[in-house]
């Protein structure tokens, strides 16, 4: 059995041998965490020449080597590879008996836990689920943000004390998340993240067709005090046109995205009835208002 697992499971794991599969934005940056703590990175994989090169900026040192060497080599197994290839990594390491009796094996997918890592178990390694709420660029600007982030954790009872204090080793908070509520959580993220970076380039492009010179300053003390309102307030948040019910103004918008912006025409007019339908739930607009305009939105979309 791995040192890291001797005596009681609550207590801190030692120093570990890492290895990470994976030198992407993620897999890089959260090596370069544990390399922090006090871990031993001791070998990585890394195929593409952005990821070779990721790895020499943010794990320097550390040799490039096959996955199944990288497996060989470490007490902490860190899979930091995209969600779809996941399952057949995992299958094909446990087939070809990579795994080792008292490995940890931490995957770095929001969308799965750990029962994708059960063909671990058969090979006596420890399965555990972290991942970091936070959107990564792959630089070593991502090593301070970690610092202000959570991560969702998955593990049996016995290993979440480990699967928590190497959250805590990264610098980050653990926030235990259960397996069937895994899809939720990584949904949340999304819809929440992505696609506000979405609509916030949808913003750029609108008031660059507008002739606004450096729009990213314009926009960003909106953007960032929506946001705290929004997390502080949720619904009580709302303000613009829509929830007003401010018809003419939304027909005008829809006018000009038609005419000068049209691929986001769509994005708008499903935000706008979705805000709608929250600002009447929330009693903000009246529904005698509310029904002009989401007549409105509804023949945009005609």
């Amino acid at each position: 059995m791995s040192q890291a697992f001797q005596g009681n499971a609550a207590d801190h794991p030692a120093r570990l041998s890492v290895g990470v599969i994976g030198a992407g934005r993620v897999g890089a940056v959260l090596g370069a965490a544990l390399a922090r703590a006090g871990h031993d990175v001791v070998a990585v994989s890394a195929v593409s020449a952005a990821s070779r090169e990721r790895a020499a900026d943010l794990l320097p040192g550390v040799p490039i080597r096959t996955v199944p060497e990288v497996v060989a080599a470490a007490e902490l197994v860190l899979l930091a590879v995209p969600d779809d290839a996941l399952a057949d990594l995992v299958q094909g390491l446990s087939t070809t008996g990579a795994w080792q009796a008292g490995q940890i094996v931490a995957h770095t997918s929001g969308r799965h836990g750990v029962a994708i890592l059960d063909p671990v178990r058969g090979h006596h390694a420890f399965p555990v689920a972290i991942h970091p709420a936070m959107t990564f660029t792959g630089t070593a600007l991502d090593l301070e943000r970690l610092h202000e982030c959570c991560f969702a954790v998955t593990a049996d009872d016995a290993f979440l004390p480990i699967a928590s204090a190497l959250v805590l080793d990264i610098g980050a908070e653990p926030v235990t998340i259960a397996e069937a509520d895994r899809i939720a959580y990584h949904c949340a993220l999304t819809h929440g993240s992505t696609y506000l970076t979405t609509v916030t380039s949808q913003a750029l492009q609108i008031l660059d067709h507008a002739g606004v010179e450096q729009p990213e300053h314009l926009l960003q003390p909106l953007l960032l005090a929506a946001i705290d309102n929004a997390l502080r307030q949720r619904d009580a948040a709302l303000t613009g046109p829509v929830a007003r019910g401010d018809t003419g103004t939304v027909g005008a918008h829809l006018d000009l995205l038609a005419d000068r912006v049209p691929d986001v025409l769509g994005t708008y007019r499903s935000l706008a009835t979705a805000t709608a339908a929250r600002a009447v739930e929330d009693g903000r607009l009246r529904p005698d208002l509310a029904g002009p305009l989401l007549d409105l939105l509804a023949a945009a979309a005609e």
